[in-house]
């Protein structure tokens, strides 16, 4: 079977291409400079590129961990140590995921927390007490909740 050549771009058509995929939704530099790289691009144009894009505020790596952050916070309910280690994990600056951190709100994150919990212990078909706290525990931290929070929420349980 023949495997199908990938289109190589101008530098020109390149800079149309990445801004309507920065337009699309927020994208890191790295997905970005990844982009340009499959399109064939030299690695000094690549990074012409991702310096005009980030110019013409088409690429802000702290826009993106805002916008990352309420996402995840919000959506999926996720705590503040899995959405730092996402964010991490994608390349962004310790202070634009500072910056990206502000947006949670403290209490809609404890009600989050209470929610996922409530949720979780009604669905949990364990009935021994000490297997039945560590399953709901262990399910809170995958989910990124700090452990001192969670100890405090499986305490309000038992009360």
């Amino acid at each position: 079977m023949e495997k199908k050549k990938q289109k190589t771009y101008t530098p020109k058509e390149a800079l149309i291409k990445a801004a309507a995929y920065c337009a699309y939704q927020e994208r890191t530099q790295q997905e970005v400079r990844t982009k340009l790289y499959s399109y064939g691009l030299e690695p000094d144009d690549v990074e012409e590129l991702i310096i005009r894009l980030s110019q013409e505020k088409l690429i802000d790596e702290e826009r993106y961990a805002g916008a990352y952050v309420r996402g995840k916070y919000s959506l999926k309910k996720w705590g503040r140590r899995k959405i730092m280690q996402g964010l991490k994990a994608k390349g962004i600056s310790d202070y634009c995921i500072k910056q990206g951190m502000k947006e949670i709100d403290p209490e809609i994150y404890e009600q989050n927390l209470l929610h996922l919990l409530e949720k979780k212990n009604q669905t949990e078909k364990e009935k021994n007490p000490f297997t039945r706290r560590q399953k709901l525990s262990y399910y809170l931290l995958s989910k990124g909740y700090e452990n001192d929070l969670v100890q405090d929420a499986m305490k309000g349980l038992e009360s």
